[in-house]
């Protein structure tokens, strides 16, 4: 899979996740702290984190992972993007859940709670996720979407 990936600094685990999810067999799309020096775009969350879901709406991108120091702000800027699902998760348990339940598209993490351990945890739950096929789980994505319009 594609993935946006953006953060507005390299604390935390923010220096490892890119090479963690190429680990896991995807390629990466920057954005903010963890892009090229040269890239021309803000590092500051509200726009690397809105840019990374924007890759999600237009189909650069298969889903994002975004970050800030609390996830709030990362989870709140993906959100304001037409067809973006963000969930800010701080476990396996909750990641698992936003892919199965809510057909999250983008995860958010924070970078002051996330350790490696539990990074590699998130991802691996995030990733073997899948979105339920259950009709009332469908019809509360669905929902979301009729709210956009």
């Amino acid at each position: 899979m594609r993935i946006s990936v953006a953060s507005d600094s390299l604390d935390g685990v923010a220096s490892i996740l890119v090479s963690a999810i190429e680990k896991r067999g995807h390629t990466v799309i920057p954005h903010g702290a963890v892009a090229d020096e040269l890239a021309d775009e803000r590092a500051d969350w509200a726009w690397c984190c809105a840019r990374a879901a924007e890759d999600v709406a237009s189909g650069a991108a298969d889903q994002a992972i975004v970050c800030c120091w609390t996830g709030t702000g990362a989870s709140i800027a993906a959100n304001k993007v037409p067809g973006i699902r963000a969930a800010l998760c701080a476990d396996a348990a909750t990641a698992d859940g936003a892919r199965r339940w809510n057909d999250a598209n983008v995860l958010a993490i924070s970078l002051r709670l996330t350790s490696a351990p539990l990074l590699g945890e998130i991802l691996d739950a995030w990733f073997a996720g899948s979105p339920s096929l259950d009709e009332g789980d469908r019809a509360n994505v669905a929902y979301l979407s009729e709210m956009e319009n």
